[in-house]
């Protein structure tokens, strides 16, 4: 009796109370599904916040929306390999979601490494809030602004936004075609570097542009050191140009942030359990400032 009574599950539990089910499962789901997409992103991470704060964001998020759309966990068993079964696809769909914003903020770092190698401040390394440790200058400034700037164009209430629309496409624990999912994502992560270069590209144009009028110089002047005269003619040039170029900077950063939607509307298209959509299934993604 003693090992019987000791034998207590979440499962059992579940499964002998209906509406603990209804309450706790849907929660629990919606709570894995947000945890990855916020742990894998700069947007929360980026800054510091204690650990136990990030937990009550996730928590209250899930709070939040399971109250505010309708959603149950009918379609998942509440025997333990089915609730395991369920977390793991919720994990894999908050992953898949999440690399579209992880890949669209690499864009900054592409362009920052980019400059960085350029210009010459490689050498160069301060903390990176995106990647958690030490990286050259003009990477971690770009992705700062890039973090800042995602706040600023209210990019935060559209994830939001989007994350409340795949409970609609993806309800919690059905399955779904990963397989489908790859060719938005990997289409995604082609886009990077074109995305990147097209952040560095002026200024990459000016200092190859000072490169050539430099070795006109040196050919000219052969008795003049270049490596002495190169290298703060570069510096000047490249930060007098990059910080012309941060003022008009605002469409190719906006291309980059809506990537990110265009990459989970391709997936919620391709990969859904469901076979019909709407004719514009991915209009809750847009948002004010994110074109």
């Amino acid at each position: 009796m003693a090992a019987q009574s000791s034998q207590w599950t979440l499962s059992s539990f579940l499964a002998g109370d209906a509406q603990a089910a209804a309450v706790l499962l849907p929660f629990f789901l919606l709570s894995l599904r947000i945890a990855v997409v916020l742990a894998m992103t700069p947007v929360l991470y980026a800054m510091p916040i204690p650990n136990r704060v990030r937990a009550l964001v996730v928590l209250s998020l899930a709070a939040v929306l399971s109250l505010a759309l309708p959603m149950d966990g009918a379609g998942v068993r509440t025997d333990a390999g089915g609730i395991l079964q369920a977390a793991f696809i919720e994990m894999a769909l908050g992953a898949t979601l999440a690399l579209g914003v992880l890949v669209a903020f690499a864009a900054f770092s592409v362009a920052g490494n980019l400059l960085d190698v350029q210009i010459g401040f490689g050498i160069a390394q301060v903390f990176d809030p995106v990647s958690n440790r030490a990286s050259p200058l003009l990477v971690s400034a770009f992705n700062y602004a890039a973090v800042v700037v995602f706040f600023l164009v209210d990019g935060h209430h559209a994830l939001l936004r989007a994350l409340a629309y795949s409970l609609e496409v993806f309800p919690l624990g059905a399955p779904w075609s990963l397989a489908s999912a790859a060719g938005p994502v990997f289409k995604h992560v082609s886009a990077l570097f074109m995305l990147g270069f097209a952040l560095a590209a002026p200024v990459v144009f000016c200092i190859l542009l000072v490169e050539l009028a430099l070795g006109v110089v040196s050919r000219n002047l052969p008795q003049i050191n270049m490596l002495v005269l190169g290298i703060p003619t570069k510096i000047v040039v490249g930060l007098a140009v990059l910080s012309l170029w941060f003022a008009g900077m605002g469409g190719a950063m906006n291309r980059v942030y809506a990537s990110i939607y265009g990459m989970w509307e391709g997936v919620f298209l391709t990969a859904s359990p469901a076979a019909r959509f709407d004719a514009k299934p991915a209009a809750p993604l847009r948002a004010e400032g994110v074109r």
